[in-house]
């Protein structure tokens, strides 16, 4: 019987953090749906050169504005351009901008809340307030206003979108690190005389990032929504790329002549954001202690 008990301790003992918020993760039904929807976009944005039955700009005004078909499964649009070619293409985009973008915000937004968390004094007040004046403004009129400075175009969209989600990342750093440096170890590292850079690598950034790892699954769904709404003011993504906001937006005048050129850009849009949207809630779910039973 002791035998049994010891064996059954030691077993749970093995058990890591990151198989344990696995197994947690996959009691989520709905967190795995979102998990297979991003990964089905992801495949089709890495794959969809070789995916696509016709090349995204091949252009044949004799079949514009056909209806949905055998030979073209979404319809075309108003320049004989295959719909589904271009939605498959536009994955890798939308992808591509909500990852990078997202990374670019986590990098530097951790750095920043990382300093002004553990050093606190001057440091925090001018960081914490940099943050207080970016969240002032509505993220997409701020960045609206990044991108006609920096001029129209999908990598000044990109940076637009990383410079309005760093405060996020920013701040919940920064309150998480307010809350690791009382904790007894780092209090003991410093008592060894562990230098600051030590601490803050070995100790500090491990210990913060399963807050943002979740957050930084929300914000790409963000992100893409933003890329989107950029590309449909002409902000974004230029002509022909393939971007599903710009779609949308060639697209608006033909909706109730040809619905079906507005109507797929707009349900992939959907399906992708909620995707990341289920996926970071069962991520919240499973690295959440506060979300445990």
């Amino acid at each position: 019987m002791v035998q049994a008990t010891t064996t059954e301790q030691v077993e749970k003992k093995e058990v890591g953090p990151w198989k344990e918020a696995w197994r947690s993760y996959k009691k989520s039904k709905v967190a795995l749906v979102g998990a297979a929807i991003v990964l089905f976009v992801v495949f089709l944005a890495i794959f969809g050169p070789l995916l696509a039955p016709q090349g995204i700009n091949e252009q044949d005004l004799s079949q514009r504005l056909l209806p949905p078909s055998a030979e073209h499964w979404f319809g075309t649009d108003d320049f004989g351009r295959d719909i589904f070619s271009r939605i498959i293409l536009g994955a890798r985009i939308s992808i591509a901008v909500g990852f990078f973008s997202v990374m670019l915000s986590i990098i530097v937004g951790t750095f920043l809340g990382i300093v002004a968390g553990y050093y606190g004094g001057w440091l925090d007040t001018i960081i914490s307030r940099i943050f207080d004046i970016l969240l002032a403004f509505p993220s997409i009129l701020l960045a609206i206003a990044i991108v006609s400075i920096l001029g129209p175009s999908l990598q000044n969209a990109l940076i637009a979108i990383a410079i309005i989600n760093i405060p996020n990342f920013g701040r919940l750093v920064r309150s998480k690190v307010l809350s690791v440096k009382q904790e007894e170890y780092i209090m003991a590292a410093r008592a060894i005389g562990m230098k600051n850079k030590r601490i803050l690598w070995k100790h500090i950034l491990p210990n913060s990032m399963t807050p943002v790892i979740v957050q930084g699954t929300l914000a790409i769904a963000t992100a893409i929504i933003e890329a989107a709404a950029l590309g449909f003011l002409g902000l974004g993504a230029q002509a022909p790329t393939p971007e599903w906001g710009k779609m949308l937006a060639d697209a608006r005048i033909y909706l109730l002549n040809a619905p079906w050129t507005i109507v797929f850009p707009g349900v992939a849009i959907m399906l992708t954001v909620l995707g990341f949207n289920l996926m970071g809630d069962g991520l919240r779910d499973a690295l959440d202690p506060k979300m445990k039973n």
